[in-house]
C-alpha cells in the first residue's frame, strides 16, 4: 500500500530564484495538502557534480575532505515540501558521484564502504543541518547495482542509528534485482522496495514473487500537454491494476528549466521564467490531485480493482477507517500515449459502468465527485466538483456515464479543493539586457541564478585576496572529472539567457587558474545542453594559459573558425568580450 508521486533532477533550476509570491504558489500547487497536485513523495537527485539530463547538481563533497550541506537547492526544496506537508516522504537517489570516489576509475563501486560512506553522509546532513528526515535511500539511477553495497549501505546505515530509513532498488528494470534477491537471502532482507522505471504499467513475476512493494519509481516525463495528463492518468490507476505498484513517481516535478534543453516542458507544470513571474498550472497537476486529494501513503488498495467492459480502469483504496476512495479513467490511447515505452493499441467507447457497495461501505450515506474531461477546449474540464451522489435509497448500488477521455474520483472526504491564485504575470522572453556581478555577501544558493550548469559546477566565490572589483566571482570549482551518468562533455560549461538569439555581445571578465594547461571561453548561440552537451554548436571563444586564442563553432573544438597567439597568463583577470551578427541575408544556419 501507500502512494505516489514526483521528483527531480536539475529540473528546479530556475524556481529557486522566482520572486515572491509567485514561487510559494507554485509550491503549494505542488505540496499543498488539498490544494493542487498534493503530492506524497518527493524524489530527489543525490548533487554528484555530474550531468543528470538537465545540468548538474553540485555534491555535498565535491573532494575527500569537503563537506558543505547547503549547496544547490535540494535541500531548500524539501524543506520547502515538509513545511506544506509534513507527512511528505522524502527519497534520495544518486545519479553521478563526484571523481574521488571512483579513485581514477568512473565506477561508484571500487571502494563499497567509501560510497556507502558518502550516501550516508549525505542523510546525516539532511538531518544535522536542515532537520530532514529522509525515508528512503536508492542505489545508482538506471545503472548498475552492486549486491555487496547494498549489504553495506545496509549496515552503515544501521550503524548511524538510521534503520528507519528503507532501501530501494534498483531504480532501472525489474528482472535483474527481483531475480538476485529471490537467490540472496541477505540481498532479500535488506531490499524494502523494488523499484522500476517507466515500466509501461507491468511488472514481472519475479519481483511479485518477492512480496516486497513494488514501485515505479520514474515514469510519465511526457510533456505537460493534455496528452502529457491522460498519460498520468491512465498510468497512475493502471500500474496498479496491471503491475500492482503501489506508487508511481512522475519525473519531472516542475518543468523549471529552459525549455530548450531535453525533455522540455515534461513536468507537472511549468515554471520556466523566473525573470517575469510566469507559470502554468498544466493539467496533470490536477489529474494527480484525482489521487492525491484523496487517498495517502498506509491507505489500502482494495482487491476489486481491474478494467473496464470498453475500456479504461477503475481502482478503489481505503483507510481502513471506512474511508472509500474510487478512481476511474477512460483515457484513449490517441490522448493517453506516454513518451516511452510504445503503448499497444487499444479501444475506448461510451459505456455504463455499475458499482455496488457492500460489506461495511454499504452503509455509506453519499460519495463526493471530482470529474476531469481532457480534450476539445469546449468539453475540457479540469478537476470540478460535481454534485454528490446520494446512495441511501440504491443498496448501495449507482452507474456511471463515462466517455473516453474522463476523470472520475469517488469519495467519502470532503476535503477536496480545487486551490487557485491570481493569474500570474505575462510570459515574456529572457531580458535582452542582463548583467551579474555576482555581489552576494551572503548567498542564498551556491549558484548564481539563471545560470544552468551543464558540466561542471559553478558556485559564488568571495576572493579575498582581491579587495577590488573582482572580490566576487562566479568559480568553476570541480578539478577532476565526476563519476558520470550522462556523456559529459570535456569542458566545464554553464548556459543562460535566451536560445533564439542570434546577433549578441557577450562580455565576462575571467581568470584562469591553472598555468599552462588552463583554460576559458564565453561562447553565444549554444544550441543544446543537458545529456546532448558534448555536441553542442554555437560560437565559442577561447583563451588559454600557453598564450594561444581559439574561435570554434563547436564545445569540444574540432570546428575552428580562427586561431593565434595572445599575450594571456594564468592567474590574470582579463575581460572577453565576443560580438555575435548574422551575416546579410543568408539564412540562419
Amino acid at each position: 500500500t501507500g502512494f505516489m508521486v514526483a521528483n527531480l533532477w536539475a529540473t528546479s533550476r530556475l524556481l529557486v530564484n522566482y520572486p515572491e509570491p509567485y514561487r510559494s504558489q507554485i509550491l503549494d500547487y505542488l505540496f499543498k495538502p488539498n490544494f493542487g497536485a498534493s503530492l506524497h513523495i518527493l524524489k530527489v537527485e543525490i548533487g554528484g557534480d555530474g550531468q543528470t539530463t538537465d545540468g548538474t547538481e553540485p555534491s555535498h563533497m565535491h573532494y575527500a575532505l569537503d563537506e558543505n550541506y547547503f549547496r544547490g537547492y535540494e535541500w531548500w526544496l524539501m524543506k520547502e515540501a515538509k513545511k506544506r506537508n509534513p507527512n511528505i516522504t522524502l527519497i534520495g537517489l544518486p545519479w553521478s558521484f563526484p571523481g574521488w570516489l571512483g579513485k581514477g576509475f568512473d565506477w561508484p563501486y571500487v571502494n563499497l564502504q567509501l560510497t556507502a560512506y558518502y550516501v550516508v553522509t549525505w542523510i546525516v546532513g539532511a538531518k544535522r543541518y536542515h532537520d530532514l528526515d529522509i525515508d528512503y535511500i536508492g542505489i545508482w539511477n538506471e545503472r548498475s547495482y552492486n549486491a555487496n553495497y547494498i549489504k553495506i549501505l545496509r549496515k552503515m546505515l544501521n550503524s548511524q542509528g538510521l534503520q528507519q530509513v528503507k532501501i530501494i532498488a534498483s531504480d532501472n528494470l525489474w528482472e535483474s534485482i527481483s531475480a538476485a534477491m529471490l537467490l540472496d537471502a541477505e540481498l532479500f532482507k535488506v531490499v524494502d522496495v523494488i523499484g522500476a522505471h517507466y515500466p509501461g504499467t507491468h511488472s514481472v513475476k519475479d519481483a511479485r514473487l518477492t512480496g516486497k512493494k513494488l514501485w515505479s519509481s520514474e515514469d510519465f516525463s511526457t510533456l505537460n500537454s493534455d496528452t502529457g495528463a491522460g498519460c498520468w492518468g491512465r498510468i497512475l490507476n493502471q500500474n496498479y491494476v496491471n503491475g500492482y505498484m503501489t506508487s508511481t513517481i512522475a519525473w519531472n516535478l516542475v518543468a523549471s528549466y529552459y525549455e530548450q534543453l531535453p525533455y522540455g516542458r515534461c513536468g507537472l507544470m511549468t515554471a520556466q521564467e523566473p525573470w517575469s513571474g510566469h507559470y502554468v498550472v498544466e493539467s496533470p497537476v490536477w489529474v494527480s490531485a484525482h489521487t492525491t486529494q484523496f487517498t495517502q501513503p498506509g491507505w489500502y488498495y482494495l482487491k476489486t480493482v481491474g478494467h473496464l467492459e470498453k475500456g479504461g480502469s477503475y481502482v478503489a483504496l481505503t483507510d481502513g477507517l471506512g474511508n472509500l476512495t474510487i478512481i476511474i479513467e477512460t483515457m484513449s490511447h490517441k490522448h493517453s500515449k506516454c513518451i516511452r515505452p510504445f503503448l499497444p493499441y487499444f479501444n475506448v467507447s461510451q459505456q455504463f459502468a455499475t458499482f455496488v457497495l457492500k460489506g461495511s461501505f454499504s452503509e455509506i450515506p453519499e460519495l463526493q465527485v471530482w470529474y476531469t474531461k481532457l480534450g476539445k477546449t469546449s468539453e475540457r474540464f479540469l478537476f470540478k466538483q460535481l454534485n454528490s451522489l446520494w446512495l441511501l435509497d440504491s443498496n448501495g448500488s449507482f452507474t456511471l456515464k463515462l466517455q473516453e477521455d474522463e476523470l472520475f474520483t469517488l469519495t467519502t472526504l470532503t476535503t477536496g479543493r480545487k486551490g487557485s491564485y491570481l493569474l500570474p504575470p505575462k510570459s515574456q522572453y529572457f531580458p535582452s539586457t542582463y548583467k551579474d556581478d555576482f555581489n552576494a555577501d551572503y548567498p542564498f544558493f551556491s549558484e548564481a541564478p539563471n545560470f544552468a550548469d551543464q558540466t561542471g559546477v559553478f558556485e559564488y566565490f568571495t576572493n579575498m585576496e582581491d579587495p577590488g572589483e573582482h572580490h566576487f566571482t562566479l568559480r568553476q570549482v570541480l578539478n577532476q572529472r565526476p563519476i558520470t551518468w550522462a556523456a559529459d562533455a570535456s569542458n566545464t560549461i554553464s548556459i543562460i539567457g535566451d536560445y533564439n538569439w542570434t546577433n549578441l555581445t557577450i562580455k565576462c571578465d575571467v581568470y584562469i587558474e591553472t598555468p599552462h594547461t588552463g583554460g576559458v571561453f564565453i561562447a553565444g548561440r549554444v544550441n543544446k545542453g543537458g545529456i546532448l552537451i558534448r555536441s553542442a554548436r554555437g560560437i565559442f571563444f577561447w583563451i588559454f594559459a600557453n598564450g594561444s586564442y581559439r574561435v570554434a563553432g563547436d564545445l569540444a573544438g574540432w570546428i575552428i573558425y580562427a586561431l593565434g597567439r595572445v599575450e594571456v597568463i594564468a592567474k590574470k583577470w582579463y575581460t572577453l568580450t565576443l560580438t555575435i551578427k548574422v551575416a546579410g541575408r543568408r539564412k540562419k544556419t
